[in-house]
């Protein structure tokens, strides 16, 4: 019996994210293996994923190759009632360029952004549970860049810029309901169910009475991936590389602040959270963007 394709108008839709990298296994040859790796980005509420998996033979490590691959990976998406993307996300630089000229040949617009939380909680998985137990196997973890971003942060443009911050938090319950809020601009990412209703998640507020709509159009285009503090200074790591400086903190506040994103970390998956609306007074929201801190990736 041949298996029937759903209708395109009952086709689901979700971006893509997508690694396409060598792995910590050597093959036959004796060179490292490569894959490709594509998983959709996950929706808030309605966690089916769609994966994808393809090893690309080391001397097939092209564009060309990578075209074929996508093409191949669209055409079964479609058969599990999947709909082609429109966007595909990147996470690691030095693939970017290849990537790219492969996407542009199907028509899919390709973003630089670590906002690839599906794609890389997948391979990290892949890297502790998978590689190891597979023969040629060298052990060595390949999933974080080789040298973690040092780029020095600079202040937010003038166009993301508030009249004022502070730093806020949300109960994990309150954060559960998010796709009930009246927002304008917000990308929303999934919560595990093992995690206690309870925990504070941390965040920032940006306040702007004038520009906040405009404020956060422009937000959302940076692609932010995760808020990190160093020193006395708030740091937004966005896109590809790009590194913030949302605010500097009073040493006193510090600890307080510290503790909160740690236990986060540790314990609410590394969630966290951006908003920005007119005022602190006006429950509304024009921008929301659930964030998650997965380390040094």
């Amino acid at each position: 019996m041949i298996a029937s394709v759903p209708k395109e108008s009952n086709l689901r839709r979700a971006d893509w994210e997508i690694d396409f990298y060598s792995r910590p296994v050597l093959d036959e040859n004796g060179k490292k293996r490569w894959e490709v790796l594509i998983s959709s980005t996950n929706n808030f509420k309605h966690k089916e994923t769609f994966k994808w998996e393809k090893i690309c033979p080391a001397s097939n490590v092209n564009s060309i190759w990578l075209k074929e691959a996508l093409e191949e990976a669209i055409k079964e998406a479609k058969s599990q009632g999947w709909d082609s993307p429109s966007v595909l996300r990147c996470w690691r630089s030095s693939m970017k360029t290849m990537i790219k000229r492969a996407a542009d040949q199907i028509g899919i617009e390709l973003i630089s952004s670590r906002r690839t939380y599906s794609l890389l909680e997948w391979l990290i998985d892949r890297e502790r549970n998978l590689y190891p137990n597979q023969k040629g196997y060298i052990g060595v973890n390949l999933a974080p860049p080789s040298n973690p971003i040092t780029n020095q942060a600079i202040p937010l443009p003038e166009e993301v810029r508030g009249d004022s911050w502070s730093f806020a938090s949300l109960s994990l319950n309150t954060l559960r309901e998010a796709d009930e809020w009246d927002i304008e601009f917000s990308n929303l990412i999934p919560i595990k169910e093992s995690i206690n209703d309870n925990i504070s998640i941390p965040g920032i507020r940006i306040f702007s009475a004038k520009r906040s709509l405009a404020l956060a159009a422009w937000l959302g285009g940076l692609e932010p991936v995760k808020l990190v503090i160093e020193g006395t200074q708030i740091i937004l790591e966005a896109g590809q590389a790009d590194r913030w400086l949302v605010t500097d903190i009073e040493e006193e506040a510090k600890k307080a602040i510290v503790i909160n994103f740690l236990n986060t970390k540790k314990n609410a998956d590394g969630l966290q959270f951006i908003s920005v609306q007119k005022s602190s007074e006006q429950n509304s929201l024009d921008g929301f963007w659930m964030l998650k801190d997965l380390g040094e990736i």
